[in-house]
């Protein structure tokens, strides 16, 4: 009988009160846990403290999360941002070198919101800091002052592109997701794949090309009451079940 996967989920540093902490959002543990069904572990953003060969050799999946905070565009070379936006740099030095570190080695990759976009940054694309205030585009932020339901109530229609992954899991042409979020891909990287676009054409998910494992970014909150949307539970199921044949095959 294989072993349960460990599949570790990226932090975000917070100073809470005069400390700073290392957080996870529970919801994403807890997709990891009752959907992916293996043991999510944190990674603490301890940038080049840790020694990332070793820290690799310890998982058998990796989940990059949302967050409120911002990667730093001098990693894109992309203009300052505007004063107040929040960043968090100890993730950045954490997150870029381990996702295509992990890629490399066919350990499965899930990115979600900011682990999007830090999969774009890390394979040299780039991002719009403010979707909302390009040409073209629709605001794409939650709507303020809501309760999380509403905020993470389905937005807009998904364009599944075929032949892809998504595709691939069964999902349909066209589904229906949340949008929580303001920043966005520009530019998408070399050697992603377009897996799905809003209606105004934004790119929403991709793949890496020709990666050994599972290895998907998507700019919507599929963690989200997962268990209860069939489209969001595909994507873990698809990705913890990449991790039990990575855990398998150790």
């Amino acid at each position: 009988m294989s072993r349960q996967p460990i599949i570790g989920v990226s932090a975000c540093t917070k100073l809470l009160g005069h400390n700073i902490y290392h957080t996870a959002g529970d919801k994403y543990l807890q997709a990891v846990v009752q959907v992916a069904e293996a043991m999510p572990l944190i990674i603490p953003a301890l940038g080049t403290q840790v020694d990332q060969a070793f820290l690799l050799e310890q998982f058998d999946g990796l989940l990059f999360t949302g967050s409120p905070s911002n990667v730093e565009p001098h990693h894109y070379a992309g203009p300052a941002s505007e004063p107040g936006t929040p960043h968090d740099p100890a993730r950045d030095s954490t997150t870029l070198s381990l996702i295509k570190a992990a890629v490399a080695q066919g350990i499965p990759v899930l990115g979600i919101c900011r682990g999007f976009q830090e999969m774009n940054v890390a394979f040299g694309g780039t991002l719009h800091q403010k979707v909302h205030e390009v040409a073209g585009y629709m605001d794409h932020r939650e709507p303020e002052g809501l309760p999380a339901e509403a905020q993470y109530g389905l937005r807009h229609a998904l364009h599944i592109q075929p032949g892809g992954v998504l595709a691939g899991l069964g999902l349909a042409a066209q589904i229906q997701i949340n949008s929580i979020h303001g920043q966005g891909v520009e530019r998408l990287a070399p050697g992603l794949r377009v897996e799905a676009l809003a209606p105004d054409g934004l790119i929403e998910a991709f793949s890496v090309d020709g990666a050994k494992s599972f290895a998907l970014g998507v700019q919507w909150h599929p963690e989200w009451q997962v268990r209860s949307n069939p489209n969001y539970l595909a994507i873990f199921q698809a990705f913890g079940e990449a991790c039990r044949k990575r855990a398998g095959q150790r």
